[in-house]
C-alpha cells in the first residue's frame, strides 16, 4: 500500500513537472516569437500600455463596421509594422456650431451628402421650436456624424457652403505607436497560441492537457480583445467625427468684422437699437394678442371673485349693522328704564316732601291755636 502511494505520488510530481516544463517552453517561445520587435524599440509591456490607452473606445463601432474596416490578416510582421508607421494612424474629431435661415432646407441638404459621402449619423437630437405656452423658440439640432476621412473636407467645404459657421475646433490624434504595439501584442498573442496548439497535440498527462487550455482560453481571450481594440481603432481612424449644431435664427452672425469709423458705428448701432425695439414692439403685441383668450378667462375669474367678495363683505356688513341696533335699542330700553325709575322715585319724594310740609303746617297751625 505505501508503496503505490509512494508510486503514484512519484508520478503526479513527475506530471507536474512535464507541465511545467510544456508552459515555460511555451513562454520562452514566445519570448523568442517577440524579441523580434526589440530591434524598433517596441516591447509587449507598451503594448500593455496602448491596451489601457485605448480602452474607452466606443464598443457600439465595431460591431457595425468592425468587419469591412479591419482585416486580422492584412498586416503582420515588420511589413504591416512598417506600413502602419509610414501611413500614420490619425483619429480626427471636428465641433461645429453653424446659423441658418432655412432650417429644413439646410438639414435635408446636410442628410443627403452625408449618406453621398458614405458618412452617416451616430446620434442626433432635433428641437422643432414648439411650446406649451406658445412663445416662438429657435429650432436647432444636435449631431454626431461619421465620414470617412478621405472625404472630410468635402464634407466640411459643404457644410461652409450651405451654413453660418461661428464656432470651429479641429483635433487630432496620433495613435501610430500604439497601435503599432497593439499589433505587436497580437502577433505576439497568435504565436503563443500556435505554440500551446502543438504543445497541446503533443501532451501525454491529463494535468498537462489542463494547465495547457487554462493558458490557451487566456490566450485567445487577450487576442480576441485585442483584435477588438484594433477594429475600433481602425473605425476611429477612417471615418472623422465630426459635433455639429445647428441653430435656426432670423439674421446671421457676420463672421467677419469690418472696420467702421465713429459714425459708421454710431448710425449702425441706432438703427440696431431702432430695429430691436420695433421687433420688441412686435413681439409684445403678438403676445398680448395671442393670450387675450387667457386674459378673458382671468379676467371673468377675478370679477367673480371681486363679486363674491363684496356680497360677502355686504352680507357682513349688514350682520354688523343688525347688531349694532340691536345694541343701540337694548341701551335705549335701558335708559328709558332708569328715566322712568327716576322720575318714580322723584315723584315719591316730591309726596313725601310735600307730606312734611303739610305736617309742619298742622304742627304749626296747632301751636297757634294752643297759643290762642
Amino acid at each position: 500500500m505505501k508503496r503505490e502511494a509512494a508510486r503514484k505520488g512519484s508520478e503526479r510530481w513527475k506530471a507536474g513537472i512535464y507541465t511545467a516544463a510544456w508552459v515555460l517552453a511555451a513562454v520562452l517561445c514566445t519570448g523568442c516569437a517577440d524579441s523580434g520587435w526589440s530591434g524598433d524599440g517596441i516591447t509587449s509591456s507598451r503594448g500593455d500600455s496602448s491596451h489601457n490607452s485605448v480602452s474607452s473606445a466606443p464598443s457600439a463601432v465595431e460591431g457595425t463596421y468592425g468587419g469591412g474596416i479591419y482585416d486580422s490578416g492584412s498586416m503582420t510582421g515588420a511589413e504591416g509594422t512598417e506600413g502602419v508607421l509610414n501611413t500614420g494612424k490619425l483619429i480626427t474629431r471636428i465641433n461645429l456650431e453653424a446659423e441658418t435661415k432655412e432650417f429644413e432646407e439646410t438639414m435635408s441638404g446636410l442628410e443627403a451628402q452625408i449618406k453621398s459621402l458614405g458618412g452617416y449619423i451616430e446620434s442626433m437630437e432635433e428641437y422643432n421650436g414648439s411650446s406649451y405656452s406658445g412663445s416662438r423658440a429657435a429650432r436647432y439640432s444636435n449631431m454626431t456624424i461619421r465620414i470617412p476621412a478621405a472625404r472630410l473636407d468635402s464634407f466640411l467645404n459643404t457644410v461652409s457652403d450651405v451654413c453660418n459657421i461661428t464656432r470651429r475646433n479641429k483635433s487630432s490624434e496620433d495613435v501610430t505607436l500604439s497601435y503599432v504595439d497593439m499589433e505587436s501584442r497580437r502577433d505576439t498573442l497568435r504565436t503563443e497560441q500556435s505554440r500551446l496548439l502543438e504543445f497541446l497535440d503533443k501532451a501525454d498527462s491529463v494535468e498537462t492537457v489542463i494547465s495547457l487550455e487554462e493558458r490557451l482560453s487566456e490566450v485567445r481571450y487577450q487576442l480576441e480583445s485585442m483584435e477588438s481594440k484594433l477594429r475600433t481603432i481602425d473605425n476611429l481612424v477612417d471615418y472623422s467625427t465630426v459635433n455639429m449644431k445647428i441653430t435656426e435664427v432670423r439674421e446671421l452672425t457676420p463672421v467677419v468684422e469690418v472696420k467702421q469709423s465713429a459714425w459708421e458705428r454710431v448710425s449702425s448701432g441706432f438703427l440696431e437699437s431702432v430695429h430691436s425695439i420695433g421687433n420688441g414692439i412686435l413681439e409684445f403685441g403678438i403676445w398680448f394678442v395671442i393670450r387675450i383668450p387667457y386674459f378673458v378667462i382671468w379676467a371673468a375669474v377675478i370679477g367673480a371673485a371681486v363679486c363674491i367678495w363684496k356680497a360677502v363683505r355686504r352680507k357682513r356688513r349688514l350682520k354688523k349693522d343688525q347688531k349694532i341696533q340691536e345694541q343701540q335699542k337694548a341701551q335705549e330700553q335701558w335708559r328709558m328704564q332708569e328715566q322712568q325709575k327716576a322720575q318714580e322715585q322723584q315723584r315719591m319724594q316730591e309726596q313725601q316732601r310735600m307730606q312734611e310740609q303739610q305736617k309742619a303746617q298742622e304742627q304749626q297751625r296747632m301751636q297757634e291755636q294752643q297759643k290762642e
